[in-house]
């Protein structure tokens, strides 16, 4: 399927790749389709990616892995809130937190309350909250600034 975007104009989505959110992302309820955009190039590198709407083609949330900048982080789900997902492994779970880059970048954090968890068998995804102390801004620039100084960036 053809997908115009705000940020990357019109792209080739296949079905397979639209990821589905059955209660719609926090704040966005009505928005319940979305595929995730990266840079190819870069798959093997912990960089940002894109969480865009299939519903609304200017809407896009930068998203990244948690593990990038919280090594440790390990949110404690319940059960009850994964099985609209299906059956989640290791081999088929995901986690992504969103990005916000406010103007000035060295306070760029990462939402570590409400992950996005995936079901990569069954393209079903939730945003969860979770009820434990994880902060809602964790500033993540230094992390990025001394991963792009080891590249050699």
């Amino acid at each position: 399927m053809k997908a115009n975007t705000r940020f990357f104009g019109e792209i080739e989505i296949d079905d397979d790749k639209i990821i589905k959110f059955e209660k719609g992302i926090i704040g966005f309820p009505d928005m319940k389709n979305f595929t995730l955009i990266f840079d190819q190039e870069a798959e093997d590198q912990n960089t940002i990616s894109w969480l865009q709407s299939m519903d609304d083609a200017d809407v896009a949330f930068p998203v990244l892995d948690p593990l990038v900048v919280c090594p440790d982080y390990n949110p404690q789900v319940e059960d009850e809130l994964l099985k609209p997902l299906g059956e989640l492994r290791e081999d088929n779970l995901f986690v992504l937190v969103m990005v916000t880059v406010p103007t000035d970048i060295k306070q760029m954090t990462v939402n570590l309350k409400a992950p996005i968890v995936i079901n990569t068998d069954t393209k079903k995804a939730s945003q969860l909250i979770i009820d434990n102390n994880m902060p809602v801004k964790y500033n993540i620039y230094e992390f990025i600034k001394s991963a792009k100084e080891k590249a050699g960036e």
